[in-house]
């Protein structure tokens, strides 16, 4: 009998998506050693030029003109599963996706993108496709584009989404609330006094962590960590660039004349190390930035939210009072001396973030992935459509 086989898809719009599969991933080597995973960029099966100009025209829109994201996001939130643009959605690269599929013969399906779940689904309920298809919701909101009823197990991160599901008519037995995906090394802890030392950072003063994102689409940067340098009080800051190096550069005289220790890095693998030493982050609002810093307890500002999901994500954060949204550069200033001169604000944010952090959040979605994968035919064609609800239920 062969290994196990798990096809996880992803998809290269910003980093969530790729940063849940990484997570599955991960847990996934840990409980079952010998399975094959094989990760893919979804919309680069269908066509690598293709999905090189998307993610580019995406990440622009993002970054230059992010209310017509929102409009878009907000007009097509509530559109029905036969609505001409879902339909156009759920065929798109069917056919590369089939073929893809019937060379591989996986066991299981894993989608963190809700494109390529949609045509996945729609194969799945026409009897086209006999592999059970599990989605990722990679935010704490729910869009008509994740919803697909040929789906056989939804993975969640809040209960809220979870009967957000269950209104828009998916069964609460194709659904496992188990958190976003984080990767198994958030787990862990940290001296936290050893690792600001060995950065050149002092341990009695309150830890900034400013992540703009791996394409820095955090609006503002600049202003914002110069800010953050300046500010009276005992604080100190860590910038996180990722792939912005003119923005890293740019902060050559930020860090130079900074009246508070600042220290910054470019792209890193290692974020998880940073939240372990940080009290607060000021960050832009993904679903897995979320979950991450839920999961280390660590409070979170969001500064100017994107319109659409992060938006969401951000009032889902205020709402559960693991943090602030600061929608002006005036409320920011506020929040931070307002965070600065009363501490047990903070305490308050991370007992809050410890009262629903996702704990092993991964390790969870993967039992019922496993769940799945063991029951499958892995057959592609003439196989009854039969959708599997063992592991996955809340």
């Amino acid at each position: 009998m062969r290994p196990l086989r798990v096809l996880v898809f992803s998809a290269t719009y910003g980093t969530g998506h790729v940063k849940a599969a990484e997570a599955l991933i991960a847990a996934l080597r840990m409980n079952e050693p010998s399975a094959e995973i094989i990760h893919e960029d979804a919309i680069a099966v269908i066509s690598r030029g293709l999905n090189q100009l998307l993610r580019s025209s995406y990440i622009g829109v993002i970054k230059h003109v992010p209310k017509v994201w929102g409009k878009y996001y907000y007009r097509t939130q509530e559109i029905a599963d036969d609505s001409l643009l879902q339909r156009f959605l759920n065929t798109f690269g069917r056919r590369q996706f089939i073929n893809y599929i019937r060379d591989l013969e996986p066991d299981v399906i894993v989608c963190t993108y809700p494109t390529v779940a949609g045509v996945l689904a729609q194969l799945r309920m026409k009897g086209e496709l006999g592999i059970p298809i599990v989605t990722v919701v990679t935010d704490y909101t729910v869009h008509s584009h994740w919803i697909h009823f040929g789906v056989d197990c939804y993975i969640v991160g809040s209960p809220q989404v979870a009967r957000g599901l269950m209104n828009r008519g998916i069964k609460a037995s194709h659904i496992q609330v188990s958190g976003i995906p984080v990767n198994p090394r958030f787990e862990r802890e940290a001296d936290k006094d050893e690792r600001l030392s060995k950065l050149g950072l002092e341990k009695d003063r309150l830890t900034f962590l400013i992540m703009g994102g791996v394409y820095g689409v955090l609006g503002k940067a600049k202003w914002m960590c110069n800010l953050v340098a300046n500010l009276e009080g005992p604080v100190q800051a860590i910038i996180v660039c990722g792939k912005d190096h003119k923005l890293y550069k740019s902060l050559d005289s930020v860090v130079q004349d900074a009246r508070n220790p600042v220290v910054r890095f470019d792209f890193i693998n290692y974020v998880d190390e940073l939240m372990s030493i940080a009290d607060i982050i000021i960050t832009k609002a993904g679903g897995l930035t979320v979950s991450e810093s839920l999961t280390k307890q660590l409070p979170i500002i969001v500064f100017k939210p994107i319109p659409g999901q992060e938006e969401n994500n951000a009032n889902y954060i205020e709402e559960i009072g693991a943090g602030r949204i600061a929608r002006t550069d005036e409320e920011l200033i506020s929040i931070l001396n307002e965070l600065i001169t009363n501490p047990q604000e903070i305490k308050k944010m991370s007992n809050a973030a410890a009262q629903i952090s996702p704990r092993h959040s991964a390790e969870k979605a993967v039992k019922a992935i496993l769940e799945l994968a063991r029951d499958s035919p892995h057959h592609i064609n003439g196989v009854e459509l039969d959708l599997l609800e063992a592991g996955c239920g809340v």
